[in-house]
């Protein structure tokens, strides 16, 4: 897992909390299933864009979301696409990327992308 086993970024990180990877089709059914108990986040991320890694980045530094309050999944896009696209085909919102979607007892409550990503109006969707 990397860097995702202990996702904290710098030592000045607010992130409480451990990203789990999400890899698969059969994962991500799950995890909507889950969401009827408590909710789960998604980080669409490309590893190869800026902006991708810019929207990580400020994530990482004004995380102050409790462990309990809520499941949060990485998505590596150049790895897994076709995960991506089912995201898309379950939840009804459309790919963009960087993506933060935000699901709640088998449903998107939230989702926003690019530059406008903030743990603040995320929190706000809990």
């Amino acid at each position: 897992m990397g860097f995702l086993k202990n996702f904290k970024g710098d030592k000045n990180s607010q992130i409480h909390t451990e990203w789990k990877e999400l890899t698969s089709e059969e994962q991500l059914e799950q995890i909507i299933k889950d969401s009827h108990q408590k909710p789960i986040a998604i980080f669409k991320h490309s590893t190869r864009c800026g902006i991708s890694t810019r929207a990580k980045f400020l994530l990482e530094e004004d995380w102050d979301i409790q462990p309990d309050a809520l499941d949060f999944y990485y998505l590596d896009l150049l790895a897994h696409r076709p995960v991506s696209n089912k995201i898309a085909e379950l939840t009804e919102v459309q790919h963009q990327s960087p993506q933060v979607i935000l699901i709640k007892n088998g449903e998107a409550v939230y989702d926003e992308s690019h530059h406008d990503i903030t743990v603040k109006e995320l929190k706000e969707f809990l």
